[in-house]
């Protein structure tokens, strides 16, 4: 039987601030047997979507899409916070609740045309994977579909990505 990944969430109150319920999955990523729970839940989510590439969202998102990448035998390809990559990139800039922030790629690491699947840890409010979405797009990427180890679904974040790629949650809390 294979082992609720919830089991192995750590829920730490008031972090980063008070009125916050931060889900933590670092103890998850230290479990051997739920971490490799999640690649093979993920692992299904790649077979259903025939990916070419793992996109990865810094910073999280690296470690997820790179394991799974691994397992999957794709390639992984990061984006990453301005200033982070050498040569040339490609950038979007998106708004925040409160300012605004910018992700950046290889200018050519999806200029064949690939198909990728966006991971990243936990979907929140969505700006960041819809951000990402639209990076793949200006790459040249085609997007698959969204995958993410856990979700806070009271927060929405499903209705900022685009309506027509799948969206897989692990652990989805209302």
């Amino acid at each position: 039987m294979a082992p609720d990944l919830r089991e192995f969430v750590r829920d730490v109150p008031d972090f980063p601030k008070p009125g916050i319920l931060f889900r933590d999955l670092t103890p998850l990523m230290r479990d051997p047997d739920g971490w490799q729970e999640v690649i093979r839940q993920l692992s299904a989510v790649c077979e259903r979507l025939q990916p070419d590439l793992i996109v990865g969202i810094e910073s999280r998102g690296f470690i997820v899409g790179t394991a799974l990448a691994t397992a999957v035998r794709l390639g992984f390809v990061p984006v990453r916070k301005p200033g982070k990559l050498p040569g040339a990139v490609t950038g979007v800039d998106y708004a925040l609740e409160y300012g605004s922030d910018r992700l950046e790629i290889a200018s050519d690491a999806l200029a064949d045309g690939s198909k990728v699947l966006i991971i990243d840890d936990l979907l929140a409010t969505g700006g960041t994977a819809a951000a990402c979405a639209e990076l793949v797009a200006a790459a040249g990427g085609e997007l698959c579909g969204f995958g993410f180890v856990a979700e806070l679904a009271a927060l929405e974040g499903r209705r900022k990505l685009p309506d027509h790629q799948p969206v897989e949650s692990l652990i989805i809390y209302a």
